[in-house]
C-alpha cells in the first residue's frame, strides 16, 4: 500500500519532459507569446487592471513598462530540497512585485526601483546560463505581472535549446487569463498563500481581494498541473506546491488556508509552512508593532499540529517542530 501511495507522487526522470517543448512544437507557445504581448496595450496583466499601454512603456502600479526589471540570476541553494537538489535552482528575480508587502522579506530586490530593464534576448540568455550552469530547473520569483515577457523570452530560449521545466514562484496574486496562458507551460506552481482575510490583506498586502483572487488562482494552477511529484532523485518535476509563512499572532489565517487547501484542493497538496519571518520593510516598533517579532515556537508547533488535524500529510522536511528563530 505505501508503495502504491509512493508511486502516485513519482515519475521517472527518463519519461520526463518540460511542458512547454510540446507547445513549442505545435506553434502554441509562440502563438500565446504573441497574444500575452499584445495585452500590455491595455494591460489587466494582473488582478490591479492597471489597464495601461505598456507596449508604449506606460506604468501602472508594478512600475514595469515594455520589459521586464530582473534584479538578478543565479543557482539557488536556499529553496526546497526537491527544487535546489545538488546544483541550485535557477532562479530569476524579477523587479517590482505587483503586491506591496508592508512586512516583505525580500524589499531590496521586490520593491526598490533601479534593476535593469531586460529585453526578451537577454531574459532567453539568462535561462540558457542557468541551463548551463547546471541548475536542475528555471525559478521565475514574482513574475505576476511579467507572464507576456516571459512566454516572449521562452520562445527565443527553447529554440536555442533551453529543455528544464519551469518554476512559477509567485504570491499568488495572479489574473486568471495569465495563469491560461501559461497552461502547459509551467511545470511547478509554488504559489505562497499570504493572508485569509480581506481586510487584513488590505492592510498588510495592500491588495483587499488577495484572498478571493489567491484562491482562484490557485484553483486554477492545482486543475493544470495536480498534486507535487517526484523523479527517483528527489526532485520535483509537475505539480503544486503551496508555501505558507506564518505571521506572528496571526494562527487564525494560517488555520484557514490549511483548512481550505485540506478541503477544497486536496489532501495531498505539498506544503512548505515557513517559519522565517522576521521584521522588515516598512514593520518597525512605530509601524505595524503588532508585526514586530518573530514567530515563537509555540506557534510554529500549532501550526504544524493543525495541518495535520486537517489531513495535510505532504508537509515539506523543513516543518519539523523545531525551535524557531523566536524562542
Amino acid at each position: 500500500m505505501e508503495t502504491q501511495v509512493q508511486d502516485r507522487f513519482h515519475i521517472p526522470s527518463s519519461s520526463f519532459e518540460p511542458a512547454y517543448l510540446a507547445l513549442h512544437r505545435s506553434g502554441e507557445l509562440r502563438r500565446r507569446a504573441q497574444e500575452a504581448t499584445r495585452a500590455l496595450a491595455s494591460c489587466r496583466v494582473c488582478p490591479r487592471d492597471c489597464a495601461v499601454d505598456r507596449l508604449q512603456d506606460a506604468i501602472g502600479v508594478c512600475k514595469t513598462g515594455r520589459y521586464a526589471q530582473v534584479a538578478s540570476h543565479f543557482p539557488h541553494f536556499g529553496e526546497e530540497d526537491g527544487l535546489r537538489g545538488w546544483r541550485g535552482s535557477g532562479t530569476i528575480f524579477f523587479g517590482m512585485c505587483n503586491l506591496r508587502c508592508v512586512f516583505c522579506q525580500n524589499h531590496d530586490i521586490s520593491q526598490a526601483h533601479g534593476s535593469p530593464t531586460t529585453s526578451p534576448q537577454r531574459l532567453a540568455r539568462m535561462m540558457l546560463e542557468l541551463q548551463a550552469w547546471g541548475c536542475h530547473n528555471i525559478n521565475f520569483v514574482t513574475p505576476e505581472h511579467v507572464v507576456p515577457q516571459v512566454l516572449e523570452a521562452l520562445v527565443l530560449a527553447v529554440e536555442e535549446g533551453l529543455r528544464l521545466p519551469l518554476v512559477y514562484n509567485t504570491s499568488a496574486y495572479d489574473a486568471l487569463e495569465s495563469l491560461h496562458w501559461l497552461d502547459g507551460v509551467v511545470d511547478i506552481y509554488m504559489p505562497d498563500f499570504k493572508f485569509w482575510t480581506p481586510e487584513l490583506a488590505r492592510r498588510y498586502l495592500r491588495a483587499r481581494n488577495y484572498p478571493q483572487v489567491a484562491r482562484q488562482a490557485i484553483r486554477e494552477m492545482h486543475r493544470q498541473v495536480g498534486p507535487l511529484v517526484f523523479d527517483e532523485h528527489g526532485l520535483a518535476r509537475r505539480g503544486l506546491l503551496v508555501r505558507h509563512l506564518i505571521m506572528p499572532g496571526f494562527l487564525d489565517e494560517t488555520r484557514a488556508i490549511l483548512r481550505w487547501l485540506a478541503q477544497e484542493i486536496s489532501p495531498d497538496t505539498y506544503v512548505n509552512l515557513m517559519d522565517q519571518y522576521y521584521p522588515a520593510g516598512k514593520v518597525t516598533a512605530h509601524r505595524y508593532p503588532e508585526l514586530n517579532r518573530r514567530l515563537s515556537s509555540q506557534e510554529y508547533r500549532e501550526a504544524l499540529s493543525y495541518a495535520r488535524q486537517v489531513g495535510l500529510w505532504r508537509l515539506d522536511p523543513r516543518c519539523s517542530p523545531r525551535r524557531v528563530l523566536g524562542g
